[in-house]
């Protein structure tokens, strides 16, 4: 009965239109009350504690704040011509270079809006420009960008990790391989459509421009390194990187790109200036702005969107974690499990219950809050059948990126439409042909775990576990 009532409270406020973060309190608050001893101080306390017990998910704002700077800072249009001067001579190679643009980018964001929005803004109109029809255009950025919840860092990879308290780090160790190999397929997919449709192609750029457009992408490029070079040389938890991530991406943005704050548009070396006197002007000048940067109304914006983004993603997991403390109280997971083992379902089979569950979940919530609600619930059944929880935990990134295509809450469709101009309509068409290539890739990684699985393996043997 109680677990009837909290499921049915919480669809009907989903279905009445009210806010999945609202819906997931005020179902789990009203079951706690009407079924449960716990007082309504418990519940203040357990809201809290949802979120400053996890010490993986203070690594969300960091990342989050880093993402906008990058976003805003100038990162997106480097790396897309660094992407540009290697693949924009092969047919196809404008796409292809957008998708090896999103991949990069997701590596430094660790968000998917957050790519779509960045490379998307810049890529879809060079493509239009280049003879590619703007459907396809905004179909391959709208798939493409999905890859910023799969590559490492990922935000909802870390929600993952919190929710099962599995290692952050090898959930990111596994997202290696799954995206690249993502992005290869769309890659192949997009030479064989540009081959079909006789899209023109681009010169070959040169060595040359390959250098220097890398130098130039290199402030953003260099965040990779810092990142996951720091957490898996095990000098910093991804916590601590995700700090340090922010302040990089504050530094890039802000004193190397020049692109926002004070030094707006400031040149690094004006003409026939001496390299010391070069490097001394630049000191005095960046010790003198970064007071500056307080007043700043385009560091203060980046801020305040950042502390949006964060607010709004942290009241949701705080309400989520409620939700599936509930669930744990009520021994709803223990039940589930007991009576799919008794059902007798294989791996495979159950596999595949899964993927249509989430699937049709993607349709409707947002990413954090199926993992953190579908997780405490999936997992101890996938332990029972022997289901390794990081292979477990691919699967539902996987799902959680096709979610993002899928109307009527897919996030990627709405940042699409914004950026195009166009109706939402149009985007979820200009999306749908390509989310075949998603599907594919789905049965692929829910079925060779290993695609997941060999790099955190591989991992453990080299440092001996």
């Amino acid at each position: 009965m109680t677990t009837a009532f909290l499921f049915f409270l919480l669809f009907g406020c989903m279905l009445l239109g009210m806010p999945i973060a609202l819906a997931l309190g005020l179902s789990s608050t009203a079951t706690i009350l009407l079924f449960s001893n716990d007082s309504v101080p418990s519940i203040a306390l357990k809201l809290f504690g949802a979120l400053s017990g996890h010490y993986t998910l203070l690594a969300i704002p960091f990342f989050i704040l880093s993402s906008a700077f990058l976003s805003t800072g100038g990162v997106a249009k480097r790396i897309i011509r660094f992407a540009l001067s290697m693949v924009g001579h092969i047919h196809g190679g404008i796409a292809m270079a957008s998708v090896m643009a999103c991949m990069i980018f997701a590596a430094v964001s660790g968000s998917s809006p957050a790519t779509v929005a960045a490379i998307g803004s810049i890529a879809i109109v060079g493509m239009v420009k280049a003879g590619y029809p703007e459907s396809i255009a905004a179909g391959v950025i709208a798939n493409a960008g999905t890859l910023g919840i799969l590559i490492p860092p990922s935000i909802v990879m870390l929600v993952y990790a919190a929710a099962t308290e599995v290692s952050a780090a090898r959930m990111f160790m596994a997202g290696f391989i799954p995206g690249i190999m993502m992005g290869f397929m769309l890659m192949v997919v997009i030479y064989v459509v540009a081959r079909v449709k006789k899209i023109p192609r681009q010169p070959w750029a040169g060595i040359k421009e390959v250098l220097t457009s890398g130098i130039s992408a290199s402030g953003g490029l260099m965040l990779i390194v810092i990142v996951l070079g720091s957490i898996y040389g095990g000098i910093a938890s991804p916590t601590e990187a995700a700090a340090v991530s922010a302040v990089y991406a504050f530094g890039v943005a802000v004193f190397g790109y020049r692109d926002i704050g004070p030094m707006r548009n400031e040149p690094w070396r004006k003409k026939d200036e001496p390299i010391g006197s070069m490097i001394t002007r630049n000191i005095i000048q960046c010790t003198i702005a970064l007071p500056k940067c307080v007043f700043d109304k385009d560091v203060n914006k980046v801020l305040l969107d950042a502390s949006k983004v964060s607010i709004m993603l942290l009241f949701i997991i705080a309400n989520a974690m409620l939700f599936a403390h509930v669930l744990t109280t009520e021994r709803i997971p223990h039940h589930l499990t007991e009576m799919i083992v008794s059902m007798g379902l294989s791996p495979w089979m159950f596999l595949i219950v899964v993927n249509l569950m989430l699937l049709a979940a993607g349709n409707f919530m947002e990413p954090s809050a199926i993992l953190l609600i579908m997780a405490p619930i999936l997992f101890p059944i996938a332990l029972k059948l022997g289901i390794d929880p990081i292979h477990l935990g691919i699967i539902m990134v996987v799902n959680m990126e096709i979610g993002m295509l899928t109307p009527p809450v897919g996030l990627n469709l709405f940042v699409i439409s914004g950026v195009t101009g166009r109706s939402i309509g149009w985007a979820i068409k200009s999306a749908l042909p390509w989310l075949a290539v998603l599907l594919i890739f789905l049965v692929m990684i829910t079925y060779i775990p290993q695609i997941s699985l060999f790099l955190p393996e591989l991992i453990d043997k080299l440092q001996g576990y």
